[in-house]
């Protein structure tokens, strides 16, 4: 029911909000602060998308827990779109989810209400006994093909070829 209210109230929202601001400063400034938002907002996404995903590899190469970056990486994404959107109050929010202290906030938020029962990162324990299990480095396996290369000897043998005689 929240999110019908969110689909019906923001665009009323953001109506109104470019009737006042339009009214105040006109329509081409009004235009212009929304085209600088976006193209701000982008920008903004590119950088600290690109050192999310540097802090996401750091946490898979490390072996930690990659929860906050993908949270993180996906508030960023979000707050890409909602920039994207034409909009005073979608920018608004959008802008606020790029700043690292509302994200972290919004995902202690978000934490404290999800429980997770569990978390392994590669076990083997998972694994259902009709699954094939990874070979590890100790297992000495060599992928190859052949071929047949014996002759039938029909005809009498003679020279080889490899000798001059």
């Amino acid at each position: 029911m929240w999110l019908l209210f969110a689909f019906i109230a923001v665009p009323l929202i953001e109506i109104g909000l470019f009737i006042q601001v339009g009214g105040a400063i006109g329509l081409w400034p009004t235009l212009l602060i929304v085209l600088l938002t976006a193209m701000l907002g982008s920008w903004l996404v590119r950088s600290q998308g690109a050192r999310e995903l540097a802090n996401l590899r750091g946490s898979f190469n490390e072996l930690r827990d990659p929860t906050e970056p993908l949270a993180n990486g996906a508030m960023i994404l979000f707050a890409g779109a909602l920039l994207l959107t034409p909009g005073f109050f979608t920018d608004a929010f959008g802008f606020a989810l790029l700043v690292p202290q509302f994200r972290a906030a919004a995902f202690r938020a978000v934490k404290s209400r999800v429980n997770v029962q569990s978390f392994t990162m590669g076990g083997a324990e998972n694994h259902q006994p009709h699954e094939h299990h990874h070979r590890g480095p100790q297992d000495r396996v060599i992928d190859g093909e052949f071929s047949d290369v014996t002759q039938t000897h029909d005809s009498p043998r003679g020279p080889s070829g490899w000798t001059k005689h």
